[in-house]
């Protein structure tokens, strides 16, 4: 499928994946299951999820093959669902519809009163496509690959549950940027602005942007700023002595540690995630809404 022209005629089997955790995750499910059925679509419920639904004779597919079986996958749940599933989904180019049944719902935009309504929308063919960029990220032990992973959010260098800092030289397309005593850094793509990098002062980036921003963690110096660089830099971290082992993590998955001598190679994923929209979909409606910026004057205007 390409997904710079998407047909909603092309939705014919439809992948369903779930947050484990919650009751009303799986209500929402059967929900768009049975409704699916009723349009005489074909629902697929990757291995994980389908152990949480009362069906016995539909079809399953592992997590890392369902995007390759079906041509659109809705997730349930809250953003951080839809990351699980950005990785395993985003090398099929496969379309994603996000239900929110989290917390904040960023990625995961369409409210569950209204799930049944949106989703008839997206399959009419009423929708926007959203395509967003995730990073790759190596670990090099003596110029030999370690370890490797992706993020659709961030990569976090942290000191893991240590109260001392951690010191590491940082390069950008091979210039040398600057040595570093900080609790960690974290190194993040338009779409995780809005995440760990936000409560860490960093900007917020609009989805579209080509760009990537580095925040520091409670730095030494307080001249450390966030920095934003270019979507298609090369982001290189060496470990120096340090006194504890420092950790580094992807979209928050399990953190590896990092030896002395080390090296973090960052850099934009080849294959970007399409999102996709029901109509009216707003980033900076999104916003407001979700990091209450009108707050205050809206409560002004009901006391009013």
């Amino acid at each position: 499928m390409n997904p710079t022209h998407i047909s909603s005629k092309a939705f014919r089997n439809i992948g369903l994946i779930g947050r484990p955790d919650k009751s009303s995750v799986v209500d929402t499910l059967c929900l768009i299951h049975d409704h699916l059925l009723g349009l005489g679509l074909h629902p697929v419920f990757d291995s994980e999820t389908a152990e949480l639904v009362p069906y016995r004779n539909t079809q399953t597919v592992s997590r890392h093959l369902l995007g390759e079986v079906v041509d659109l996958v809705i997730v349930v749940g809250g953003d951080g669902s839809l990351l699980h599933a950005a990785r395993a989904l985003v090398k099929y180019s496969t379309p994603v519809l996000g239900v929110n049944r989290g917390r904040l719902g960023f990625l995961t935009d369409i409210k569950p009163t209204e799930v049944i309504f949106k989703l008839d929308q997206v399959l009419k063919g009423e929708f926007q496509v959203d395509r967003r960029f995730l990073l790759e990220m190596e670990i090099r032990s003596q110029k030999q690959i370690i370890y490797e992973a992706i993020a659709l959010n961030d990569v976090v260098l942290h000191s893991g549950k240590s109260v001392h800092m951690i010191d590491f030289d940082l390069k950008i397309d091979g210039q040398y940027v600057y040595r570093q005593h900080s609790d960690g850094l974290i190194v993040s793509t338009p779409t995780g602005s809005t995440a760990y990098a936000l409560s860490g002062g960093g900007p917020i980036l609009h989805p579209s942007m080509d760009a990537i921003a580095l925040v520091p963690m409670h730095p030494h110096t307080l001249s450390s700023r966030p920095i934003v660089v270019g979507g298609q830099s090369e982001i290189k971290i060496e470990i120096r002595e340090n006194r504890v082992l420092p950790m580094v993590s992807a979209d928050g998955q399990s953190s590896v540690s990092l030896n002395v001598g080390d090296c973090l190679h960052i850099r934009k994923h080849p294959f970007k995630l399409t999102l996709i929209h029901p109509p009216g979909y707003d980033f900076y409606m999104a916003c407001r809404t979700k990091l209450g910026w009108n707050q205050d004057f809206d409560s002004l205007q009901q006391q009013d």
